[in-house]
């Protein structure tokens, strides 16, 4: 299985990332924001969290002009697996890729802990090493994690079972308390909290392992 893994400016979780999947059994390639395509054979793409470009204009909104991202785009189109952590998740949002928008948290403030999610939906490629209704702990570290979307996405998300990982209640103030969302065919990801910094017991906690698991699985069975 080969990873994809994105470097814009500001990206300070790329390494992170690669070696969490590297940990996994997939084989990284490492590809610059000025690239205009994938390697070939690219079977998941994994954008990392950071501040791309300064988080100038808005969140991820740089990056997703860059020449990489219509390589990342085309790649989702055709049904490729794409995972976007954090500032990841922005990028993702800005291209179109998954519904909604990030905003700055409730209270104004970085939050920079553990926090303990709710497994949503077991019914992915990402999140098939959990169970639905399972308690993990993953980091996060963001100042723009309020996941924002009108009523009428948050119904459909709900609808199609699309909500991945939810916040214990009143983190950032994410509608329904967000954590992460699916695409239409389940092949996209994006997440505000940090697996890669949960897969490892030297990083004091091994619960995002499961979903590099996951993915890289899926990617090798497909």
């Amino acid at each position: 299985m080969k990873a994809a893994v994105t470097t814009f400016p500001g990206s300070n979780c790329d390494r992170d990332l690669a070696v969490a999947l590297e940990q996994a059994g997939a084989r990284v390639v490492r590809v610059w924001h000025k690239d205009n395509s994938l390697p070939a054979g690219t079977d998941l793409v994994a954008v990392p969290g950071g501040f791309s470009f300064g988080d100038y204009l808005r969140c991820g909104a740089i990056a997703a002009q860059s020449p990489i991202a219509g390589a990342l785009r085309a790649h989702a189109q055709r049904g490729g697996h794409v995972l976007g952590i954090c500032n990841g998740f922005q990028v993702l949002t800005e291209l179109g890729l998954l519904p909604g928008a990030l905003m700055r948290n409730t209270g104004l403030t970085f939050l920079c802990r553990p926090a303990v999610l709710t497994v949503a939906t077991a019914d992915s490629d990402f999140t098939a090493g959990y169970a639905k209704g399972q308690r993990i702990t993953i980091p996060v570290a963001h100042h723009d994690g309020n996941y924002q979307i009108t009523a009428d996405g948050l119904a459909q998300l709900r609808d199609q079972d699309r909500i991945a990982f939810t916040y214990l209640p009143g983190l950032n103030g994410s509608v329904a308390d967000i954590a992460g969302v699916l695409s239409e065919n389940r092949r996209v990801l994006g997440m505000m909290p940090h697996p890669e910094r949960a897969a490892d017991p030297a990083l004091g906690g091994t619960d995002g392992a499961a979903l590099f698991r996951a993915v890289v699985g899926a990617a090798v069975n497909a």
